[in-house]
């Protein structure tokens, strides 16, 4: 079967980026040939194939003429969407944060599923690989949540179990040792406010970025609680953590069970979390996967490979460095 459809212009340029990867993700995909000629898109195939692939074609267009960059990771999301019979428009248009020309929004069905907890959850954890959106995401709502007064603080904060016996060496107090390895939090709020704003913020008080060894004894009330990297944690310290919680505050956890870089002896917090917590009420446990990573195409084929390689009986390096 045959089906040959014009598209305009725009739709044609997004399409048709440099790598090619929204074609080529629509072929691995979809299992019909695809073809971009000008402004004619020719569809060829099983008659069912070419039917799915009309269909993902139709959502796309009207994801670009509405505004939306599409790229490969928006194939995965609209045969998710069309899976559940749900409206594309309903993710992509949940606008998470916005910060000068830039928008933050879910990418997937299951990002979107995660922002729907965190938002109406008390504690929510999101597990998944790396390039998924976990921390980026929740940090985006902890921004909105203190912009609109929901809370009066943020607290970010991740276990320094990569320093090792190294953190010793390093120069400065231990302010400046564990800077490191909380870095990548910092990187993500210059990515949402401007500096001066953060800087202020947390001259305050009002954004708080610590190893999770700086918890031990508090009570955080009225407070959006981000723990990153919790697969690093032992069982203690996640205890020890989710304690913390106080009135009218939110706790986040996020973690890859797949790169935990704990003692080989030693069991991680974030996998017997779920043995005990999954049924409590008010507590949520969302899914990511390899379809939601939404980095460049390069990584979800690494994420995958890798994922192959440990379900062959091979062990996956762990990831180095913070």
């Amino acid at each position: 079967m045959q089906d040959v459809l014009s598209v305009s212009n725009q739709v044609a340029a997004e399409l048709a980026t440099v790598d090619d990867s929204v074609l080529s993700r629509l072929r691995d995909r979809l299992g019909a040939t695809v073809l971009l000629r000008g402004n004619r898109l020719t569809l060829e195939g099983d008659e069912a194939n070419v039917s799915e692939a009309r269909a993902v074609i139709d959502e796309l267009v009207e994801l670009v003429e509405g505004g939306h960059a599409i790229g490969a990771g928006t194939v995965d999301a609209v045969l998710a969407a069309l899976d559940e019979s749900r409206d594309l428009r309903d993710v992509f248009e949940d606008v998470v944060w916005r910060h000068r020309s830039k928008k933050i929004t879910p990418k997937t069905v299951n990002q979107k599923r995660y922002v729907d907890a965190i938002r109406k959850g008390t504690v929510t954890f999101g597990i998944g690989p790396a390039g998924t959106g976990k921390t980026y995401l929740a940090m985006a709502l902890a921004v909105a949540a203190l912009s609109e007064r929901q809370v009066n603080r943020i607290i970010l904060t991740r276990p320094a179990v990569e320093a090792g016996e190294r953190l010793g060496f390093l120069p400065g107090d231990m302010l400046a040792k564990v800077d490191p390895y909380l870095r990548p939090l910092y990187d993500a709020l210059y990515d949402m406010l401007d500096a001066d704003r953060v800087n202020a913020y947390m001259e305050r008080g009002t954004i708080e970025v610590a190893p999770l060894a700086f918890m031990r004894g508090r009570t955080l009330n009225d407070s959006f609680v981000i723990l990153d990297e919790a697969q690093n944690t032992t069982p203690e310290q996640m205890h020890m953590f989710l304690t913390r919680l106080g009135f009218g505050s939110k706790i986040v956890v996020t973690g890859d069970v797949t790169q935990i870089d704990l003692p080989r002896e030693q069991t991680s917090g974030l996998v017997r979390v779920r043995e005990i917590l999954a049924a409590v009420e008010g507590i949520e446990f969302v899914e990511l996967g390899n379809e939601d990573v939404v980095r460049h195409v390069l990584v979800q084929r690494i994420v995958e490979a890798y994922k192959r390689h440990a379900e062959n009986g091979g062990e996956p390096e762990p990831e180095q460095g913070p």
